[in-house]
């Protein structure tokens, strides 16, 4: 007998524009908050959606509520931008304290916006948390400043949960919260029990992580409260559409997500910037739909036995024989 279908999200920056160091003037025209809540909206198999704040201007949070619940969505997250010129130095590791001050003042308000909108959790990236060169910086004083500053944001809203979502590096050529275990160990030294993790799968692809192993891990310490899933080529965090480079690793973390009963929305992070945004969401939900159908038919005590005695080949055929069927429905 099927499972039911998981639930379905994604960022809202999936459906917005882009530019890069060399299409400046952007891929296509700027797309406001709300334009983006309508283009979720009609993508026809997603429930939930992480909301970037500050919303563009002219938007309240009356509107986005308005307009969630016009389009049939729910917020997942709240992900306040603190990695933009403000925070070039860096934002809970910027050497100004006078910046660290305002950057916490600046999450508490997004805080109240995960209040309003009733989202599931506040999600911090502090993508401009790190260094770029040998000897910039003291690593000592880089992990006070980072564990100390979000125990201090989580004890001042013990009411909402916390996601990290680490990531090796960019916009820093190294970030501070750049992996599965070092980001456990900043949280298990906070000393609070209102964050966790959120695990971007490309993140710990190039970041040389085995998204699935890192998974383990996080659900192990009770940390895994989130995920997103997108797919690169290895070497960057290229944020493509999910199962289009890797569709084996991909199930290989679905499947550990499923032999631990881990319940959560399946959601994406991606970037399309020359692809028709709301077609680049559907395609990778029928994917998703795919790895769905090949968990409910993988025989798992067959492929656990593989397992017990290394056997590749014989864990291989057994994924191969579900999932690339699994297409065909």
């Amino acid at each position: 007998m099927s499972s039911s279908l998981p639930e379905f999200g994604a960022g809202l920056w999936h459906f917005a524009s882009y530019v890069d160091r060399y299409a400046t003037d952007g891929y296509a025209p700027p797309v406001t908050t709300l334009e983006q809540i309508e283009r979720a909206g009609s993508v026809g198999d997603l429930s939930y959606v992480d909301v970037p704040y500050p919303f563009t201007e002219g938007v309240t949070v009356e509107d986005v509520k308005a307009a969630l619940e016009a389009q049939g969505l729910q917020a997942i997250g709240v992900t306040p931008e603190i990695y933009m010129r403000k925070y070039a130095k860096g934002a809970f590791t910027n050497p100004d304290a006078a910046v660290r001050a305002d950057l916490l003042a600046f999450l508490d308000e997004a805080a109240d916006v995960v209040r309003a909108l009733g989202a599931k959790y506040l999600k911090v990236w502090p993508g401009q948390d790190g260094w770029d060169y040998p000897f910039q910086v003291s690593h000592a004083q880089q992990w006070e400043l980072a564990v100390s500053g979000m125990r201090e944001l989580a004890q001042a809203n013990p009411d909402v949960k916390m996601v990290i979502e680490y990531k090796p590096r960019e916009p820093r050529q190294k970030m501070f919260w750049d992996s599965a275990a070092k980001t456990a160990l900043g949280i298990k030294a906070m000393g609070v029990d209102n964050v966790g993790v959120l695990l971007d799968f490309g993140h710990a692809l190039f970041g040389g992580e085995s998204p699935a192993a890192a998974a383990q891990l996080l659900i192990d310490h009770g940390l895994l409260w989130a995920m997103d899933v997108n797919d690169n080529l290895r070497g960057w965090d290229d944020d493509m559409v999910v199962g289009t480079v890797h569709p084996v690793e991909v199930f290989e973390f679905f499947y550990t997500l499923k032999v631990n009963n881990w319940q959560g929305v399946w959601q994406l992070d991606q970037f399309p910037f020359r692809e028709d945004t709301v077609e680049a969401a559907r395609l990778s939900i029928r994917f998703l739909k795919a790895i769905h159908r090949a968990l409910d038919e993988l025989d798992i005590d067959a492929l656990r036995a593989a397992q017990e005695r290394q056997d590749a080949m014989g864990a291989q055929k057994l994924v191969q024989d579900v999932l690339f069927s699994s297409m065909r429905s």
